[in-house]
């Protein structure tokens, strides 16, 4: 296993949900023995692209194996190239279609390992439902060209109250981006003849961009606004799931990272010399858990004001 080399290609460093990820594949690559290059796309599904044909096209820097987590879509093009390389090919936290069909006839590992989204939508759809019945709500979704997004707000819908309506702002899973979203529409006169009874975002790094265009607001709707229930994803233990227990986000759905278990596939398929399982999916929960924020209602959560 010295020899195994695994390009880790990732969405953006300005996350902390990413962040986590190059943490669990460094950690889980030093307990199998395996050597990985974490490189970040930097939001920029071009980058990515360019990054991947270049490392594949390379035979000096040809890795065994490429984990990617997407910018936006599944780029069956460049894992084609990768597979007629010989280079493994793992998909990490969504699933694509072509992977069944990439699977026929290559001794390449072709997998994804992925949440639920559509799960972690619902999930975030009854810890609304637990808050509030009806009204309005802010929305922050990531791009449009992520089916991460789109997954994560089908599954919202679904489950959600059917008296509550949504606002839709759009974010790249930053923090900034939030913000500066928020930001923009409270600049708008209709955005305050709305009342809105929770902010949910579909990840934690939003939820608190989100936040701190609030907290930059004048202390009159400073108070009221940071009384809104604030509800993220992604649930990283030093992040997400420390906001909720301060009480600068009401919920959270963690979702744990994917390149650790995706590792551990890749190694015990090149070892095994088998085909790893077409999918592996790893399971959301909420934080805390919805019968403990069934027991509290919208503005009844703590506002600690003074943090972004």
């Amino acid at each position: 296993m010295e020899n195994l080399n695994v390009v880790v290609a990732l969405i953006t460093r300005d996350n902390d949900y990413q962040a986590e990820q190059a943490a669990a594949a460094t950690e889980a690559a030093a307990r199998l023995g395996a050597k990985i290059q974490v490189i970040y796309a930097d939001n920029d599904a071009v980058n990515q692209t360019q990054q991947l044909v270049k490392i594949i096209q390379d035979p000096i820097q040809r890795p065994a194996a490429i984990l990617v987590e997407p910018v936006g879509t599944g780029m069956p093009q460049v894992a084609k190239a990768a597979v007629a390389a010989g280079i493994g090919w793992g998909i990490l936290s969504r699933q694509a279609e072509y992977i069944p069909e990439l699977r026929r006839g290559n001794q390449a590992p072709v997998f994804s390992v992925s949440t639920d989204q559509e799960e972690v939508g619902r999930i975030q759809g009854k810890e609304l439902a637990a808050l509030a019945a009806d009204g309005n709500i802010l929305y922050i979704e990531g791009p449009s060209s992520s089916s991460v997004s789109g997954l994560r707000r089908s599954g919202l819908l679904s489950a959600k109250p059917t008296g509550v309506e949504m606002k839709t702002l759009k974010g790249d899973w930053t923090e900034r981006s939030a913000h500066h979203a928020v930001k923009s529409w409270l600049g708008l006169s209709t955005s305050r003849n709305l009342h809105i009874r929770a902010v949910v975002c579909q990840n934690d790094a939003m939820a608190m961009g989100a936040r701190k265009a609030f907290v930059d607001l004048t202390e009159q709707d400073r108070e009221q606004w940071l009384k809104t229930p604030f509800i993220g994803c992604d649930g990283v233990t030093k992040t997400g799931q420390e906001w909720v227990r301060c009480g600068y986000l009401t919920a959270t759905v963690v979702t744990p990272p994917t390149t650790g278990l995706a590792l551990e596939i890749l190694v015990k398929a090149i070892r095994m010399g088998a085909a790893p399982p077409a999918n592996t999916l790893s399971v959301a929960r909420a934080f805390p858990a919805i019968e403990e924020l069934a027991k509290r209602r919208a503005g009844s959560f703590p506002a600690a004001a003074g943090r972004a």
